[in-house]
């Protein structure tokens, strides 16, 4: 495999399903790795009937729920291990379009990541509520005010990897389980020298399932990015 879009799945049954026909639609030849936290709605099943159609539909089924974070570790190493040249990040409910993949590829030319940016031309988000749209916005400009990254928006999750990136740093030394996992990822391939380049995206709120936020995402976010910029500044960013 050449090109490989990673989706965390938990309770995305009536999603996932359409997500994969899209993305195997498209002419660039995408392979796609589910990672389902043993989701109870029978999201594993959805993918299991995509999987006796094409070679290109993968998935790791894990025993529980554990995390943003270690399920796009798991399917990095995957990646890697499967000798894929660029690893996509998207979300399961089609608030990352998934038409916008190709774009990724065209951007990448030149540098070693991709991040589709909410916040790059204002602000291209649709149907959130104020207050999650004040507390996204926020958390982007608190960001780069403590560690300095230099991205409009820090924690999207619609991404794309070079090999090289992924390989440049340690991914065992990254910690984190929610959002802050974008922070982190991003933050650590910038301080080793990778090149990242914002394009432009409109995100839409989920139609079906619900949310996955909550207040210990947050503060793990709050956190996390004093975290890095302590271990930056002590010289144990790896």
């Amino acid at each position: 495999m050449d090109k490989l879009v990673i989706v965390p799945t938990y309770n995305e049954r009536d999603n996932v399903a359409p997500l994969i026909e899209k993305v195997l639609s498209f002419p660039e030849g995408f392979d796609i790795l589910i990672v389902d936290d043993n989701s109870p709605d029978g999201t594993a099943e959805a993918v299991k009937t995509w999987q006796a159609k094409s070679d290109r539909v993968h998935m790791l089924q894990r025993p529980g729920k554990m995390g943003l974070g270690s399920a796009y570790r798991e399917g990095f190493k995957f990646a890697l291990a499967h000798g894929a040249e660029y690893i996509f990040e998207m979300d399961a409910d089609f608030s990352h379009d998934p038409g916008v993949l190709g774009e990724f590829l065209k951007h990448i030319e030149g540098v070693d990541i991709v991040l589709g940016s909410r916040y790059i031309h204002g602000v291209a988000v649709v149907n959130w509520p104020l207050s999650r749209l004040i507390l996204s916005y926020s958390a982007n400009v608190y960001t780069r005010l403590i560690t300095g990254l230099p991205l409009a928006d820090a924690t999207g999750g619609f991404k794309c990897f070079r090999r090289r990136a992924l390989e440049g740093i340690s991914l065992e030394k990254v910690k984190s389980e929610g959002y802050s996992f974008q922070i982190e990822m991003s933050y650590r391939c910038w301080r080793r020298g990778f090149r990242i380049k914002e394009i432009p995206i409109v995100f839409t709120d989920r139609q079906v399932g619900v949310s996955k936020m909550s207040r210990r995402i947050i503060w793990e976010a709050a956190g996390m990015v004093w975290r890095l910029r302590l271990l930056d500044l002590l010289g144990q960013l790896e």
